[in-house]
Order: structure tokens, then C-alpha cells, then sequence
């Protein structure tokens, strides 16, 4: 799938032992499955923190490796990290229940400037793994300074948990765009005449993961800035991304 050249990447730093988090949950399900910001196509990354993980719940989504992302961007925006935090193409950070700031800024990023992000499915994915090919168009603009890097994602929709102690003891609460993997997989050339950067990387999927459900994520992120200048998405079953809408959750694995 290729971007239109309005993606914009939704973030949500969350957790399930957070009372605050179940509506800022809700607002970017409705955000990614409604698609109704004017001129934006949402790209959503649900991403569970661990520091809640202390306090009477431990959340099953939650990962070290998410908190240390938020709080690259607490240093960027000069605060502490905290959830429900929403985080819109890396540029602005705000309290993740907010729907109408979540409104204004994704309308103010889809107005960006975005270079060109492609996904496709090289090989059909088999079992536990499966394989891409990723293609960054030409760099629009540099910093000097920045570095351009390539970042791919797996995120899985219709993950839910039956919620038994903590702040959200006896709720179910519901998800979408869980983030399960991310890694980089390389650095754009800012000085290429035409693709900045094209590989095929391969990507593990673990085989509790419903694969009817998992999307693969690639987005360029500049490292000091944290500004992501373009994204794209590609559901890894082709075949039954369509049904899973209807199949309601899945069961909730790690």
C-alpha cells in the first residue's frame, strides 16, 4: 500500500492499568476505523508503557522498549511521560482523550510536506515469518544534521483484556493497532536523485499473533527531531484482513 502523501502516524502511549487511558483508547479506535480527519490517513500506533505495570495490573501489551520510546519524546517536548499521551507525526504531544486537539493536529500534519513510503508483501507470509519490500522516495527536504531513519512496525487490532485488579479492575477493556514489534531497518540517503532507500526486509511474527489482524508499519522518523516525514501500511493476510473486521477480538497473548 502506498501513501497518498497525507499519512499522518497517530501514536498512543497508554496502559491498561491507567483509569484515564479506556477513553483515549476509544478515541483512536474511532480515529483509525472512522478515517474522518479532512485530508488525513491515519496510520495508528497503540502503545502499551510498562510503568503502570506496578500497580495491581500487569498490562500483557506492555513493553520497557515502548516507555523508553515516550520518553525520547518527553525529552523532546520537555515534560514528564505520562498516559494517556497522544503523539501526532512525532511533532506535537497532548493528553490522548483530547479529540478535538487530536482533530486540529492531524488536519495541521496531513498539510505537511510528506515524502513517498511503499509497502508490499514480497513472499505470501508463512508461518512465523514473512517477508516485504519496502521503497522510500526521494527526500523532499533535509536538516542539516538530521538523520532520515527507516522504522518498521507490526501492529495487531482485536486485542482485548478482562481487566481483574487495578484501576480498570472488573472492565474489558479493547484495543486497536497494538503495537507488537518495531525496529529499524535502515537510514534514508538525503542525497539520492530518485529512491532514498529500498530494502526487503524480513519480519518475524510470532505465531500467537492472529495474522488475520497484523498490519506492517514503515515510517520515516528523523532521529533528533523526531519528525516523521511519510508512512505506509500493508495488512500481512491480504486474504482475510477483511474478515477479521467482523470477527471480533481476539484472545489477549503477549
Amino acid at each position: 500500500m502506498e501513501s497518498s502523501g497525507k499519512t499522518v502516524v497517530v501514536e498512543l502511549f497508554t496502559s491498561e492499568g491507567c483509569s484515564s487511558c479506556p477513553p483515549a483508547d476509544a478515541l483512536l479506535q474511532r480515529l483509525a476505523a472512522q478515517q474522518t480527519v479532512a485530508g488525513a490517513q491515519i496510520l495508528a500506533l497503540e502503545e502499551h508503557v510498562d510503568y503502570w505495570d506496578h500497580d495491581g495490573w500487569v498490562d500483557p501489551f506492555s513493553s520497557p522498549a515502548w516507555t523508553e520510546r515516550q520518553q525520547d519524546y518527553a525529552a523532546l517536548f520537555k515534560n514528564d511521560p505520562y498516559t494517556p499521551e497522544m503523539v501526532v507525526d512525532g511533532r506535537s504531544g497532548f493528553v490522548g482523550n483530547n479529540a478535538r486537539q487530536a482533530q486540529a493536529e492531524i488536519e495541521k500534519a496531513a498539510r505537511s510536506q510528506k515524502i513517498e513510503v511503499a509497502i508490499s508483501s514480497e513472499t505470501p507470509p508463512a508461518k512465523g515469518s514473512g517477508r516485504f519490500r519496502v521503497r522510500i522516495g526521494q527526500l523532499k527536504e533535509s536538516t542539516a544534521g538530521e538523520v532520515a531513519e527507516v522504522w518498521l512496525a507490526v501492529t495487531e487490532d482485536g486485542l482485548h483484556s478482562s481487566v481483574s485488579h487495578g484501576e480498570n479492575a472488573g472492565h474489558t477493556l479493547r484495543h486497536v493497532a497494538t503495537l507488537r514489534s518495531l525496529r529499524k531497518i535502515g537510514v534514508a540517503d538525503a542525497h539520492a536523485d530518485s529512491a532514498s532507500f529500498s530494502a526487503e526486509p524480513a519480519v518475524k511474527l510470532d505465531t500467537r499473533w492472529n495474522s488475520a489482524n497484523l498490519h506492517v508499519i514503515v515510517f520515516v522518523q528523523e532521529k533528533r527531531s523526531r519528525r516523521i516525514l511519510g508512512a505506509a501500511s500493508s495488512a500481512v493476510n491480504r486474504e482475510t484482513a477483511s474478515q477479521a473486521i467482523s470477527a471480533g477480538p481476539a484472545l489477549a497473548t503477549r
